[in-house]
């Protein structure tokens, strides 16, 4: 991804997000303790399939990216751009980096690829 493309989804993420924070008294209609033990167990799934060699691209890999957009689609329902938006921000934010990075070291540059690769293909 280009600077200008990557400057563009970073710019879209912030504006859904806003808009729909806005929309929906901040996301006051997500299950956000929900919302946690899911992305908990989806994590504990990709960082298993990284050790065992697992690639961003692979089938079963992907499907567990469609969940991970199925998440975060509680809250909206992300464009293309401001999902890739989202793995900048993974990748940018020390916070976000660091908890990612907590379930495997190299979560963040494989789940970034891997959405991706998923948003090319399937958004």
């Amino acid at each position: 991804m280009d600077r200008e493309h990557a400057e563009q989804c970073r710019r879209t993420l912030a504006g859904e997000q806003a808009a729909s924070l806005a929309a929906t008294g901040d996301w006051a209609h997500v299950d956000k303790d929900q919302v946690h033990r899911d992305w908990h167990e989806l994590y504990g799934e990709l960082a298993a399939a990284i050790t065992a060699g697992a690639q961003p691209d692979d089938e079963a890999i992907q499907e567990l990216v469609g969940r991970h957009y199925a998440i975060a689609g509680r809250f909206y329902v992300p464009s293309r751009d401001a999902y890739l938006g989202m793995a900048l921000l993974y990748a940018e934010d020390d916070a976000m980096r660091n908890w990612h990075n907590s379930y495997h070291p190299e979560m963040v540059e494989f789940l970034g690829t891997a959405m991706l690769r998923y948003a090319g293909t399937r958004l």
